[in-house]
């Protein structure tokens, strides 16, 4: 089964960049749209696996022929929600190859999110170059801007952008963003407009459904390992103490699973995707005391939206219409604070929430490479005529995948998969802690 992508029509203008067709010449190749990657790779010995339920996805890279014109493209690069290390990465990467490679003499920044679309805010748009560009990769957030919310006024950003002449856009965000690209893409098709619109999706948490990982997500691990150091210094170091640090992740427990295993200094984890009970012999609070007693320190990594349960539903909603989380860092320090004065016990608790410093910061090398590729390959898709889609990594090759599937549903832990399994093997944890 292949995971079609949408294109505005025939690509036949030859492309500027001179790259090879021939395989063997040591000259750096196109890529042609029969080329493909299967998404999994995965199977149980004597497994048969029907052709129709083998996903392949479209490999992402310059075609020999464009469907747009460089010399009348006007590009608009725009970033929305919250702020992720390597923002400024992929604009630059976007400015430079449609710049440097395609010789398109038009780019704009839209300001602030699609905020910057709405005609209330009148932002002006920023011209954008190589020279703008040259040194924004050290530096965090955003040189545009940004901001939530915006995305479902669908008619007035489309109008935005014809009113602009805009006829590529990029649209740098998370899953909020990239449905509000997938509206205005329909919304284009309705129109009869010929627009291209590409996404670089963008989470730190990491929970991209299909793709190997999210631009942002290992200076985060690295940052959080930090914190959990720092954590592990201060518990270590205090008659019963206690590091607790709260991580990102709303619904999915990357980062929190991650740093545990890069630092090995944590005690307990806790994500969204397995629940826990604070009370009760079998819930955290004992377990903590027990290694306490063993060992005279702890440290507890938690994820932000793991323990949602333990402090009742919350009603309200961020601009971008996802439920605002409780805050179980705050909660869990007052109730251990609270189950340990009860016991008698003295505890010296050290709370971090290094969220915010993680969020925007600059991207770490290897985060920069990622941020750089995914910028080449969605001006690649683009220049193609290629739309409705985001780029990708999957099984370590650059794919293009439908905006439908992406925004379809969250990529999570699998508490019975080997990445579960090893962050219980570092922390040595119970496998539950749950009381029946």
């Amino acid at each position: 089964m292949l995971f079609e992508i949408t294109s505005l029509g025939t690509p036949k203008i030859p492309s500027p960049i001179g790259l090879s067709t021939v395989v063997g010449d040591s000259i750096a190749n196109y890529v042609g749209d029969e080329e493909g990657i299967l998404h999994r790779i995965e199977v149980r010995k004597g497994e048969q696996v029907a052709a129709d339920e083998t996903v392949v996805l479209e490999k992402a890279g310059p075609r020999e022929r464009l469907y747009f014109d460089p010399k009348h493209v006007h590009a608009g690069i725009i970033t929305c929600g919250g702020l992720c290390p390597g923002l400024n990465d992929v604009i630059r990467s976007i400015v430079r190859c449609l710049w440097l490679r395609y010789g398109v003499r038009r780019i704009s920044g839209i300001q602030f999110g699609y905020r910057g679309l709405l005609p209330e805010y009148q932002y002006p748009v920023i011209p954008l170059d190589p020279e703008v560009v040259d040194d924004i990769h050290k530096l965090g957030g955003t040189i545009l801007g940004s901001s939530r919310g915006g995305g479902e006024r669908t008619e007035e950003l489309v109008d935005a952008l014809e009113q602009l002449n805009i006829n590529v856009l990029f649209t740098i965000g998370g899953d909020g963003t990239q449905r509000g690209a997938l509206r205005m893409a329909k919304e284009i098709e309705r129109r009869g407009l010929k627009i291209a619109v590409v996404g670089v999706p963008k989470t730190i948490d990491n929970d991209i459904m299909y793709i190997d990982k999210s631009f942002g997500f290992e200076t985060a691990v690295a940052l959080a390992a930090q914190a959990v150091s720092a954590a592990h210094t201060e518990a270590h170091s205090a008659i019963n103490g206690i590091g607790l640090v709260k991580v990102m992740g709303r619904e999915s427990g990357f980062i929190a699973a991650h740093t545990a295993l890069a630092v090995h200094e944590a005690n307990f984890v806790l994500i969204p995707e397995v629940p826990f009970d604070l009370e009760g012999e079998n819930g955290l609070l004992v377990h903590l005391e027990r290694r306490l007693a063993r060992r005279n320190h702890a440290v507890i990594i938690v994820a932000e939206g793991a323990g949602q349960d333990l402090m009742g539903p919350s009603e309200e909603r961020d601009e971008s219409g996802n439920v605002k989380l409780r805050d179980i860092g705050a909660f869990l320090k007052d109730r251990i604070k609270e189950y340990f004065g009860r016991r008698g016990i003295p505890i010296n608790l050290r709370y971090i929430d290094p969220s915010y410093m993680i969020r925007s910061a600059p991207a770490c090398a290897s985060d920069s490479v990622y941020c750089s590729r995914l910028g080449t390959n969605a001006v690649h898709a683009a220049m193609a005529g290629k739309t409705r889609l985001v780029i990708g990594l999957v099984n370590n090759h650059f794919v293009h995948l439908p905006m439908e599937v992406v925004v379809s549903q969250r990529k999570r832990i699998d508490p019975e998969g080997s990445l579960w399994r090893d962050v219980l093997e570092a922390t040595q944890q119970p496998l539950r802690m749950e009381n029946d």
